[in-house]
């Protein structure tokens, strides 16, 4: 029961995550306001890196932002950390 909650979490938030990655696209591309890089690792962070990690290659968005870049890519390695220990520990 908790891996099935879990699953459908990490499916909601990947999906919302990679919406708004692909809205501030759009709205970058429109010299539009763009959604804070805050609220964008939020997303991450929640479980929506990986979805949003590769899509960001995809689409070529936020990609000459070493900044932006070094934390998602720190957050992958968090959640691979995180599954490692939770797949070794069961």
């Amino acid at each position: 029961m908790l891996l099935k909650v879990a699953i459908i979490y990490l499916f909601i938030v990947n999906l919302i995550g990679s919406s708004l990655l692909m809205i501030d696209k759009h709205k970058a591309i429109k010299s539009k306001w763009r959604i804070p890089e805050k609220r964008l690792h939020l997303f991450e962070l929640a479980g929506g890196i990986f979805s949003m990690l590769p899509l960001s290659y995809f689409i070529h968005h936020k990609n000459r932002k070493n900044s932006y870049r070094i934390i998602s890519w720190l957050i992958a390695l968090a959640w691979t950390a995180l599954i490692i220990l939770i797949v070794y520990h069961s």
